[in-house]
């Protein structure tokens, strides 16, 4: 028999972990396997469309020091639609402990997709060949048009310095 006050208390539970992920408030699509990853979100195409996908995780300071410099990119590259995608490299083994409280704390504004694919080593090449795996890492295309930036940007300048710079190449 369960007595009232533990069926309480369970009730509470239940409530509490159900209002913790409606809280995050945040949709969360998870990639296991890169192929999907890379037919969903790296293939996408539109006619005019800039995609700008930032590759980090929680546990990457530089990563996390950047990810404000993405906020309204949308609003500032204003010649052509812009459409930022955050791709978190988080390890899954971690995602309740690390990922999801840190996204639950910092809500993004543009999409946030987790890929989980163990084996890195079988598909960073497949993103860009000059690609070391070293994170932040971040992919910008239109069409079949792209580029590629390794490292931290300085600041929110120098990532639209960036983007512009590509704008000018199509």
């Amino acid at each position: 028999m369960v007595y009232p006050v533990v069926k309480r208390h369970i009730l509470a539970l239940i409530l509490m972990c159900t209002l913790t992920a409606v809280a995050i408030g945040q949709d969360v699509k998870q990639y296991l396997e890169f192929d999907k990853f890379n037919e969903e979100v790296l293939q996408r195409s539109s006619d005019d469309t800039i995609y700008v996908i930032n590759f980090w995780a929680t546990w990457c300071a530089p990563c996390v020091h950047e990810l404000p410099f993405f906020v309204d990119l949308d609003k500032r590259i204003n010649s052509h639609p812009v459409k930022v995608i955050l791709v978190s490299l988080d390890f899954s083994r971690q995602l309740d402990t690390k990922f999801y409280p840190w996204l639950k704390a910092h809500p993004q504004e543009h999409e946030v997709v987790l890929l989980l694919d163990p084996k890195p080593n079988s598909w960073i090449d497949k993103v860009d060949k000059s690609w070391s795996g070293a994170i932040p890492f971040t992919y910008v295309y239109r069409g079949r048009d792209h580029v590629t930036y390794e490292g931290s940007f300085a600041d929110a300048k120098d990532l639209d310095d960036y983007i512009d710079t590509f704008i000018k190449t199509l």
